[in-house]
């Protein structure tokens, strides 16, 4: 009998990226660097483009390509994103650019996704830090100048992160953009920061620094906003030779508002901080 399944729709077309001066200061040896977040925002609107009001708040499979350069004089930068909808309450999106030689013509992804359009009906609760055990704080001061140094537009932890060997507890606020959040994903920059914590738990308990490289899922509960600080916590659930993964938890006065499960992170920098 032949196969009557639906066959995926596919969508792939050029996006400009609108520089905004806070991707400046964002960086990695010595050169700005797209944010994986606002990858993950530019994949998603393209989305709801295509399909108005589908729920991109629920997020699956997520990778992190090859890093995006951002040039020193650039204003827009051109993309390709690709929407493939399987039918099946799932949609794919990758982004890409196009890097040019002297004979042919090449794509690199830099970040995928796939949105689904139900939400989970129940997230584990926020783990609490146990004042008991072994404790090491670090200032925000201390991150964002020896093991986090991005700009101030990404300096977003505030007061101290607490760490024991079972994670890092800490606060972040949103800062105040001339953009407005995304509806349905609000700021970019609290998950940004949990990304933050987890890079200094891992300079802290393992031997390499670790960058964001993906996650299994992420699910947004309720859309933060600029201008709110934001309890984050971040759990480290397997560690491995150059690779850790992470679940993290962003609420506020107990409320859930973010929970990734799986987030990957790996040595891509030979061990260097992202300066």
């Amino acid at each position: 009998m032949a196969d009557l399944s639906p066959v995926a729709e596919s969508f792939r077309h050029q996006v400009e990226i609108i520089i905004q001066p806070w991707f400046r200061d964002h960086g990695f040896a010595g050169k700005i660097i797209l944010p994986a977040v606002e990858t993950l925002l530019i994949m998603g609107r393209e989305v709801e483009k295509i399909h108005r009001n589908y729920n991109i708040a629920t997020m699956l499979d997520a990778g992190f390509g090859k890093f995006l350069p951002i040039g020193p004089n650039d204003k827009k930068l051109p993309v390709l994103v690709e929407v493939v909808d399987d039918d099946n309450d799932k949609i794919t999106a990758k982004l890409f650019s196009r890097v040019r030689k002297k004979t042919f013509s090449r794509l690199l992804e830099h970040g995928r996704v796939t949105f689904k359009q139900t939400v989970p009906h129940s997230l584990p609760p926020v783990p609490r830090l146990n004042p008991s055990e072994s404790l090491l704080t670090v200032s925000a001061e201390i991150i964002y100048r020896k093991l986090v140094p991005f700009g101030p537009a990404y300096q977003n932890i505030i007061g101290e992160l607490k760490l024991t060997d079972q994670g890092a507890w800490g606060k972040a606020r949103t800062p105040y953009l001339s953009v407005a959040d995304p509806e349905n994903c609000g700021s970019p920059f609290i998950f940004d920061a949990a990304m933050h914590a987890a890079s200094v738990w891992g300079q802290s308990f393992a031997d390499f620094v670790p960058f964001p490289v993906g996650f299994v899922e992420r699910v947004i509960t309720k859309p933060t906003r600029a201008g709110e600080a934001y309890d984050i916590c971040v759990v480290p659930t397997e560690i491995k030779p150059g690779e850790q993964l992470y679940n993290v938890w962003i609420s506020c006065s107990g409320e859930l508002f973010e929970y990734v499960e799986g987030m990957k992170m790996r040595d891509v920098g030979g061990g260097k901080p992202p300066t």
